[in-house]
């Protein structure tokens, strides 16, 4: 299936797809990254994964969430009925469970079930045994899965089928729940009562959003997305769920997006402080606070959702990968790198949560002080860049940009906040930042800021330039750069990062990828402070046209295919979504206004 025909159920510690044609087909429990995980998105048949549907042929496939829920409804139709296939994973329980109920709607449905367990992304076939009082228990190493249900199972080629027929009125429940192997299996779960829980959990939170603009469905949902992205014990927010989707069907640039990015932050705080949602913005900033702690020297670009700092990639050779595009990678090495900006983003990131009344201790100003040191430090040295370049470090407009952001929010920590630091000096150094870049990373005779000092590429990510109050949206330079990104870094109107090439000599690898959507929504951010407001309403209500039928976006699209692509459901893509429609919406709080006027 293509990537927009998924949507997501979770619970706030784990995330499974679930197909439009009623196959579960990635599920790592208990946490993202974990190897107890069905793989079919990744591999090849054979692989795991748990399909409910019709046995005969369906007439139309209707699906949505039911009210403001993570709670799937996907209704199929045939010949002789209608049933309908209810999936959600219960909330706040001790076990990670995934719960599929099949109701009779209309007529009579003979269903198919298909299980197919496979641990360690596909490599592990476990030991399965049939439970008396119905259900199964697969065991492999650290993990097992217990699966409970009255319909009778039966065993067939290292899987596990059932049919039954379901009829107008009828209910009939599959549970299938994790557990660590060497404890006891945990008792049965009662179904109605942690549906009707599960339901009054997600439509309590969706309650406390205060967004009130033309948009509300499509911010609600891109809020329920981020909620269930985030990882409840520690407030860490995953980038995605998905690990290798490729950006380019075919293609090798295929990450593992299941970490948390620092430079995230600042966004993700707006989208949740401006809808309401202040615990939330609160759990992250502390996350933030516990991943960046320690010698700035070793700060990382990303963590893993405790906060882990060992993030190995390495490749998985038995799996060929989404639609062939290998290959399959596990970790990201880009945790390695040297990126500049995040350093920035961090600053940033707490500048916003103490605007927005989230208080910090003496602790946590130490720790960005010793931030701004290292800045100071080593501001002029090349780094990889926003994009994780894997080519040679440079000099990148970009990182430069966000260097000279972590001296300016220094700065207004002390000038607006009261906090204690030494002005002269840092303001000197934002100065001599602003002056090098404005010297060095415009290009006089292409009349734009470019992707790294002497060259002419164009970049995306120097949209932000006006968004982070680095020089007004209406200076001359600015203006120029963006009608260039619009002209000339654009793909059907939406944006591209920059331009790949066949020789790889940006970032090392072959051309080809989708238009990445954050940056779709910088442009209209960007349209929307230059006075252009009719263009940036057009180009977001572009952006939320290529949103799947459930309102899921993943990290990019393809324009030449209409098709999404990356990993998928993207936080970053959401929170770009939440935030430019407060940016375009009347008497909403306008995150691209208060972060440029800082």
């Amino acid at each position: 299936m293509k990537i927009e025909d998924y949507g997501i159920i979770g619970d706030m510690h784990t995330v499974g797809l679930v197909g439009l044609n009623g196959s579960i087909d990635w599920l790592c429990v208990p946490r993202f990254g974990s190897d107890a995980c069905f793989a079919a998105l990744l591999g090849e048949e054979g692989n795991g994964h748990w399909k409910i549907c019709p046995k005969e042929s369906v007439l139309q496939t209707r699906r949505a969430y039911q009210g403001n829920t993570l709670i799937l409804a996907t209704e199929f139709t045939t010949e002789s009925g209608i049933a309908r296939l209810i999936d959600f994973m219960p909330v706040g329980g001790k076990n990670r469970e995934v719960i599929r109920i099949v109701e009779g709607v209309a007529g009579a449905v003979v269903m198919n079930m298909h299980l197919v367990i496979r641990f360690d992304y596909g490599r592990t076939v476990p030991w399965v045994r049939h439970l008396e009082e119905g259900g199964l228990i697969a065991i492999a190493g650290p993990n097992a899965l217990m699966l409970r249900t009255a319909v009778p199972l039966q065993g067939e080629e290292l899987s596990t089928v059932a049919r039954f027929s379901v009829a107008a009125g009828e209910r009939m429940a599959f549970v299938l729940t994790w557990y660590p192997s060497h404890e006891e299996a945990p008792g049965p779960i009662k179904v109605e009562p942690a549906l009707d829980g599960t339901r009054r959990y997600w439509e309590d939170w969706a309650a406390r959003c205060k967004y009130r603009g033309p948009w509300h469905a499509a911010v609600l949902r891109s809020l329920l997305t981020l909620k269930a992205l985030t990882y409840a014990p520690t407030g860490g927010i995953v980038a995605a769920a998905t690990t290798s989707l490729p950006e380019f069907i075919g293609g090798v640039r295929n990450w593992d997006y299941r970490f948390c990015w620092l430079r995230d932050a600042t966004f993700t705080l707006y989208s949740f402080m401006t809808a309401g949602y202040t615990e939330e913005a609160r759990a992250w900033s502390d996350w933030l606070l516990r991943a960046a702690a320690g010698d700035p020297a070793q700060l990382q670009i990303m963590y893993g959702l405790a906060g882990e700092r060992t993030l190995p990639e390495f490749e998985l050779g038995h799996l060929r990968g989404y639609e062939n595009s290998r290959p399959v990678r596990i970790g990201n090495a880009a945790s390695e790198q040297f990126q500049l900006d995040v350093y920035g983003e961090i600053m940033d990131a707490m500048h916003a949560a103490r605007a927005s009344g989230i208080k910090t201790d003496q602790q946590s100003w130490h720790l960005q002080r010793h931030i701004i040191d290292f800045v100071m430090a080593h501001w002029r040295d090349p780094d990889e860049g926003i994009w994780e370049i894997r080519g040679p470090r440079r000099h990148f407009t970009h990182s430069k940009m966000m260097a000279w952001v972590a001296m300016d929010r220094a700065v207004k920590a002390v000038e607006q906040f009261g906090l204690t630091g030494d002005v002269e000096a840092w303001s000197a150094v934002r100065a001599e930042i602003h002056d090098d870049i404005c010297r060095q990373g415009f290009h006089t005779g292409r009349r734009a800021f470019t992707q790294y000092y002497g060259s002419v590429e164009l970049d995306a990510s120097l949209l932000m330039m006006p968004l982070v109050g680095f020089l007004p949206v209406l200076d001359p330079r600015i203006i120029s750069t963006v009608e260039q990104i619009e002209r000339e870094l654009t793909a059907d109107g939406f944006v591209l990062r920059y331009r790949t090439s066949a020789s790889g000599h940006v970032d090392g690898l072959p051309a080809g990828e989708g238009a990445f959507l954050p940056c779709s929504f910088w442009l209209a951010d960007c349209l929307y402070l230059m006075g252009r407001s009719a263009e940036a309403a057009a180009l977001f209500e572009r952006l939320l046209a290529v949103r799947n039928d459930l309102g899921l976006l993943a990290e990019e699209y393809d324009p030449k295919a209409a098709r999404q692509v990356g990993n998928v459901p993207q936080a970053f893509s959401h929170v770009g979504l939440v935030n430019t429609a407060h940016n375009l919406s009347p008497k909403t709080l306008a995150p691209a206004e208060e972060r440029s006027a800082v």
